[in-house]
């Protein structure tokens, strides 16, 4: 493929308008669809102050910020799609949601647009299965926030081609990342090592190990973590956390992968972490209390 021109992206939630965002700093006209048009507007409105909060900081001019405003349009369905490149699916980490994505979405993509999903921890050959182009069908996992976060992982399926993998490597380049790739196991790089620290920090809160502050003021402290192993969960999102950790479970078949029973809990009560106000700490006050 040519590069990239055009690139649109399925979902308006955090991770979705950070890609909209890098996407259209660096000079993509993009196309930012949910099916909410009340998140279309609150994206529109985070992307902005996060622009803005880049000019106050010097990173790039107010000429920029205006620009990839303008270069953001909204849908609320996939009619807009036709004509784009590549499209980012960016959608809740639930497989039977991106393949019903994926039914509906592929009939109106171009026969050499690429399809991209933003999961951080779904096999990428299982989901391409349920595409009209398995050759042309990648992961592309970025990071949380992703306007500050460095690093995308490239995913390869079984029948991922050199092309649309080249095509990503150069995407990823343009909006200022550093791809690396990771072969098709459950939870890829980053996640299949991280996530289960997370966990554990969890089983030694259930367990009594030490309380919320202990735990994550000896991760800071004594392994020179920028922020403890609660509070990342509690960003990341407890649900979140909770999907990865089944997905690596049943995929690998390791009782180390066990979900802490705590975790389940809070997901269960809603304490989601800073999205729902409660998690590990309580977000409510300023600055934010242990809850245990």
């Amino acid at each position: 493929m040519a590069d990239v021109k055009k690139l649109g992206v399925i979902g308006a939630g955090l991770m979705g308008n950070g890609i909209a965002h890098v996407a259209a700093l660096a000079g993509l006209d993009v196309v930012l669809m949910d099916v909410n048009a009340g998140a279309l507007e609150k994206a529109l409105a985070t992307i902005g102050r996060n622009l803005e909060r880049q000019v106050q900081k010097g990173g790039i001019q107010a000429a920029d910020r205006d620009a990839a405003l303008k270069r953001i349009a909204t849908a609320t369905d996939n009619a807009h799609f036709g004509d784009c490149d590549i499209v980012i699916e960016a959608a809740t980490e639930n497989e039977v949601v991106k393949q019903k994505i994926y039914a509906a979405l592929c009939p109106k993509l171009r026969p050499d647009a690429i399809l991209a999903t933003n999961t951080s921890s779904i096999p990428i050959t299982r989901l391409a299965a349920s595409t009209d182009r398995p050759g042309r069908f990648l992961g592309m996992h970025f990071f949380n926030p992703v306007p500050m976060m460095k690093l995308v992982e490239v995913i390869r399926g079984l029948a991922t081609e050199d092309a649309a993998v080249a095509t990503v490597r150069g995407l990823a380049e343009r909006m200022g990342k550093t791809m690396v790739e990771a072969n098709d196991y459950p939870a890829f790089v980053v996640n299949r090592i991280l996530c289960p620290m997370l966990n554990e920090a969890v089983f030694a809160l259930m367990e009594g190990v030490g309380d919320v502050a202990a735990i994550d003021a000896g991760m800071k402290l004594g392994a020179n973590h920028p922020m403890g192993p609660l509070e990342l969960a509690d960003f990341v999102g407890l649900d979140t956390l909770l999907s990865v950790l089944k997905v690596l479970h049943e995929g690998l078949g390791d009782p180390k992968y066990r979900p802490c029973p705590l975790l389940a809990k809070y997901v269960e009560a809603g304490w989601l972490g800073r999205k729902s106000g409660r998690g590990f700490y309580d977000y409510s006050v300023t600055p934010p209390r242990p809850t245990r």
